[in-house]
């Protein structure tokens, strides 16, 4: 028998390290070629790592939220052939996957269907103790499969929500089903549970503390009365005919395009280490997109020459690839300014905190009812119900300062407010 050494292969793009965040195998497993050994996560995307040789795993580099080299030994692989002191070493270049397909956090209660036998069951990488035939043939990650272990919950009985896999939401939705809706019964408390902070969360931990640490936010929110604006919006849609259907953030941003050119110091990124500011010309959109592996951010390219309907499809087509994991990093890179937004969610005031190392994010708050003193056209006051939402900016005060961030939001003020503004030149 032979080694055989597979290094972590150089995945492009100038990356010169992968953080390990799924062993599909373990030590003493049999594998095929092409067979899937491990996802490791780059600053671009996370990649399928799969095996170039068959034969029995003998070693590998090291836990899930280990870091590993370009280049490093990723694992040793037992193959058949004359027995020799020197290892064989391969280095091939995977093809790149889709975004981390990490535990799903909220899961929506949606009808579940029934669990799907897993080809190759991800087996757990600390030799845990075999599991029930029907319980294997679940398909869940290493890190769920443990957690049930240690709740003493059969996997075979929690239904996945949606994709046949079960996640760390299904299980805690199986948990409080069976606990009286969430509240565990006097006496028995859930037990406490010590997650490994890795992959795309834990980029998202490093990229806000940078954000927090380096730079100096401020936030401006102001009110703005969008009935006129909703009204728009409700009769663009009566007649969209085959067009896709307009929520409120492609009138939003169409808004905040038509005014970013007055503005152009928050549409610019801060190279704090070379101190240098660049003031894009073009307006790269990163759009804030919940998925169920945490915060992403795909980009809508020159969102300043798209219209009304352009933008909604590319806004649908990206919150889908961001959280079914197709984007592309070129789709998850490069923007220039960013916009967040929470929806039905999005509170009366948000602090966002800045795409770094951009200079400003904008939050669109929820719209509520109100009673308003309203001027008529005869100059009487009387009181009306009217549509209000808060809209909040952040941003960097060492490039944007507040009376241009405030300035900026009057503007677009003024806009939605007379939303027939938005469509003139």
């Amino acid at each position: 028998m032979a080694k055989f050494t597979f290094n972590m292969p150089d995945v492009g793009e100038g990356v010169a390290e992968a953080e390990i965040v799924e062993w599909q195998v373990k030590v003493g497993d049999r594998v095929e070629e092409d067979q899937h050994l491990v996802d490791v996560m780059t600053d671009k995307a996370t990649i399928d790592i799969e095996s170039p040789v068959e034969g029995t795993v003998i070693e590998v580099a090291g836990e899930v939220g280990d870091t590993i080299s370009v280049g490093a030994m990723l694992l040793v692989v037992e193959v058949e052939g004359e027995d020799s002191n020197e290892s064989e070493t391969q280095t091939p270049t995977p093809e790149p996957a889709a975004p981390e397909r990490e535990p799903k956090q909220a899961p929506e209660p949606v009808a579940a269907p029934a669990p799907v036998a897993a080809q190759n069951p991800a087996p757990s990488a600390g030799g845990a103790p075999s599991e029930p035939a029907e319980t294997a043939k679940v398909l869940a990650s290493p890190a769920v499969r443990q957690r049930a272990r240690d709740l003493g919950v059969d996997l075979a009985q929690v239904k996945p929500a949606e994709g046949g896999r079960l996640r760390h939401g299904d299980l805690d939705q199986f948990l409080a089903y069976n606990s009286g809706g969430g509240f565990s019964p006097a006496g028995a408390p859930r037990a406490d549970e010590a997650i490994k902070v890795i992959g795309l969360r834990k980029r998202i931990a490093q990229n806000m503390s940078a954000a927090k640490r380096n730079i100096p936010h401020f936030t401006y929110v102001e009110e703005c009365d969008v009935t006129e604006l909703e009204r728009m919006r409700t009769d663009l849609n009566s007649a969209r005919g085959g067009k896709p259907k307009l929520t409120m953030l492609p009138l939003l941003i169409t808004a905040f395009c038509k005014l970013i050119p007055n503005y152009p110091m928050i549409n610019a990124r801060y190279d704090d280490e070379a101190n240098i500011v660049t003031r894009h010309g073009s307006i790269h959109l990163g759009m804030a997109t919940q998925t169920d592996t945490g915060l992403m951010v795909p980009v809508i390219r020159d969102a300043q020459s798209r219209n009304l309907w352009q933008l909604a499809t590319e806004i649908g087509r990206l919150a889908q690839a961001a959280r079914d994991g197709s984007a592309t990093s070129q789709e998850l890179s490069g923007s220039t300014i960013t916009v967040t937004s929470l929806g039905p969610l999005g509170g009366v005031a948000t602090t966002p905190v800045i795409n770094r190392p951009e200079v400003a994010i904008i939050g669109p708050n929820r719209i509520i009812e109100r009673p308003m003193f309203v001027t008529g056209a005869d100059g009487a006051e009387r009181i009306e119900k009217r549509k209000l939402m808060n809209i909040s900016i952040s941003c960097d005060h060492r490039v944007v300062d507040g009376f241009d961030a405030a300035s900026f939001i009057q503007d677009v003020k003024k806009v939605i407010e007379t939303p027939v503004l938005l469509l003139s030149e």
